[in-house]
């Protein structure tokens, strides 16, 4: 049993900060997190819809974020892509899709 936050809660903490510590203020709408599994690993897939001011502060965050570091209790960012981005006024609407592996 699981007790605390899940991971996809986690991991939408740690986007916020990192936003945060760029100078960026971005909300986490939602997060849809589905279990994943290989033969050897298990994880999660999440998909965050996040949105945020347009300007400069989040262009900079989004392009710096594949080199930041998302620290996850217990677990490790395998992979983050923005496969979605859509300005309406004056927002940015994202859809970030992550991929995390339970450390060993």
């Amino acid at each position: 049993m699981m007790r605390g936050p899940g991971t996809g809660a986690l991991l939408g903490r740690a986007l916020a900060r990192s936003a945060e510590n760029s100078g960026a203020t971005v909300e986490v709408d939602s997060c849809d997190t589905r279990p994943w599994f290989s033969a050897t690993l298990s994880g999660a897939h999440h998909a965050f819809a996040i949105t945020a001011p347009v300007g400069d502060a989040v262009t900079n965050w989004l392009r710096s974020l594949p080199q930041q570091p998302l620290p996850l209790s217990g677990h490790l960012v395998a992979d983050l892509a923005v496969a979605h981005a859509v300005e309406h006024a004056g927002r940015l609407h994202l859809r970030i899709d992550a991929l995390t592996v339970a450390a060993a």
